[in-house]
């Protein structure tokens, strides 16, 4: 006999009388086992508005069908035949889309001490916030603590910890400068880029990242051995270019088009001078044929740019903290945080003017029929946490003229196609990974209802989305 529940009610019974059935997709720890709110072997969803994450129209009263964390059916509520006995979620009013892969996410956080920059890991809060944000997979683009991400991707993977589907990107490869962080990894001056790679390849890294101030020789050596060992390379630009790291072999270019430096009159090879990288973008005109060729020469080289709105917004018109977060954040960081802030407000028009010309050229890039995909770089000032930013991310593709089935694509398919995931994750289709959101409300009429997720769904688990937020509150900047 068929059963059909509202799916507001259902929460807590499922909390209690689910969590001891046995599934095939895997055991939790307590601690994991507190943020469930839906776990069942077999599962089906009915009259939902579905965003199918392939760029197609948005299809209104679906039926999905989950068993065993896949799932196996996808259509018109009506047309699709449901198994008798199982549980079936009651979607209508609601909105589903495939599961957030984002690509440049970090699991530490901007922590200012004394105007000096500093990060800090966020071992415990940000694996857990990425998912309650909608996040079922993600890319560490970069990493300060190899060893900790590794270590944090295989407890989620062994269900000892909440969080996504992880790849975990190498330490950043990077030379010295003047540009201090303490915790970013320095190669020494007689030390081979390409000994970075084969070590932590060797140590379960799956992707690397180089950084401002490498050379050509190292980015080619660190290209020339990631590909040898399967691997892609990414990069946050600026003592090499993006024509020449594109013509090295570079897999893939940070920060949209705001760390290009190939707009420096005089630029010297192998230096970077962020001052004239950042001058030269805030004169060059939005419609310089110079970046329309550079354009050209990144697609026809297969280069996949990866956009991070989050961590360049300007104080004026958008929020402090980017999706509405300010409740995460510990106190004293907040209240640092709300200094700088208020300090910048109508006085960034230069950081504005630059803002509006990267989603410029993002759209046009992948109007081009460019390789983009999305991430939020939780670094900057502090104002880009875990979770709320990719929520806010989404709202900001649409606002920067992406249709909602483009943004949802952005944030979804197109990062599974770059990590090679996009066979299991990705899109909400048949035989993939149950991996999706279900949003209490309608996001064709609001893309903002995206911040009212239920349940994020990883292979096939509902996570409660308010539960998880609700435990880090007052936390983020400690732990």
């Amino acid at each position: 006999m068929k059963s059909t529940i509202n799916s507001k009610k259902i929460v807590i019974s499922i909390l209690i009388t689910t969590l001891s059935l046995t599934s095939s997709a895997q055991t939790f720890s307590d601690n994991v086992k507190r943020f469930v709110g839906f776990q069942q072997e077999s599962f089906a969803i009915t009259n939902a508005t579905l965003i199918d994450g392939k760029g197609t129209a948005p299809q209104s009263n679906m039926t999905l069908i989950v068993k065993g964390g896949r799932i196996t059916e996808v259509g018109a509520s009506g047309k699709i035949s449901i198994p008798a006995g199982i549980q079936i979620i009651d979607a209508k009013g609601k909105t589903l889309i495939p599961g957030f892969v984002m690509l440049h996410e970090h699991i530490f956080y901007t922590k200012i001490f004394e105007n000096e920059f500093n990060v800090v890991n966020m071992t415990n809060t940000f694996p857990r916030m990425y998912l309650a944000g909608g996040v079922t997979t993600m890319r560490t683009a970069g990493s300060v603590s190899p060893h900790t991400d590794l270590n944090i991707n295989r407890l989620i993977t062994e269900g000892k910890m909440t969080g996504p589907k992880m790849d975990v990107t190498g330490p950043f490869i990077e030379r010295a400068s003047d540009f201090k962080i303490p915790q970013l990894p320095i190669l020494p001056n007689d030390q081979s880029a390409g000994v970075t790679v084969d070590y932590w390849a060797d140590h379960g890294s799956t992707s690397f990242k180089v950084y401002m101030h490498i050379t050509k020789n190292d980015l080619t050596q660190v290209v020339q051995r990631a590909h040898a060992h399967a691997m892609k390379v990414t990069g946050h630009l600026c003592s090499v270019t993006y024509s020449e790291a594109s013509e090295i072999g570079i897999d893939n270019l940070e920060h949209g088009f705001m760390a290009s430096s190939d707009f420096v009159a005089d630029k010297q090879s192998d230096l970077c001078d962020a001052f004239k990288q950042r001058s030269s973008l805030l004169s060059l005109n939005k419609d310089d044929e110079r970046m329309t060729n550079l354009m050209k020469i990144l697609i026809q080289r297969g280069i996949t740019i990866t956009s991070t709105p989050a961590v360049f917004a300007p104080s004026t018109d958008n929020e402090m903290v980017l999706g509405g977060g300010e409740a995460a954040l510990h106190p004293d960081i907040l209240k640092d945080l709300k200094t700088r802030y208020d300090r910048t407000l109508g006085k960034d028009s230069n950081q504005r003017k630059l803002f509006e010309k990267e989603l410029y050229w993002i759209k046009k890039f992948y109007d081009m029929g460019g390789k983009l995909v999305i991430g939020t770089d939780p670094t900057g000032s502090g104002r880009t946490i875990a979770g709320y930013s990719n929520l806010w991310s989404l709202e900001i593709l649409v606002k920067a003229g992406f249709s909602l089935p483009q943004a949802v694509m952005l944030c979804t398919l197109k990062g599974a196609e770059y990590l090679k995931r996009d066979k299991d994750v990705g899109s909400i289709e048949k035989g993939k990974a149950a991996d999706f959101i279900l949003i209490d409300g309608d996001l064709t009429t609001n893309v903002g209802n995206i911040r009212k997720i239920q349940w994020v769904f990883k292979d096939g688990i509902g996570y409660d989305s308010k539960t998880i937020f609700e435990s880090v509150k007052g936390k983020v900047g400690l732990y």
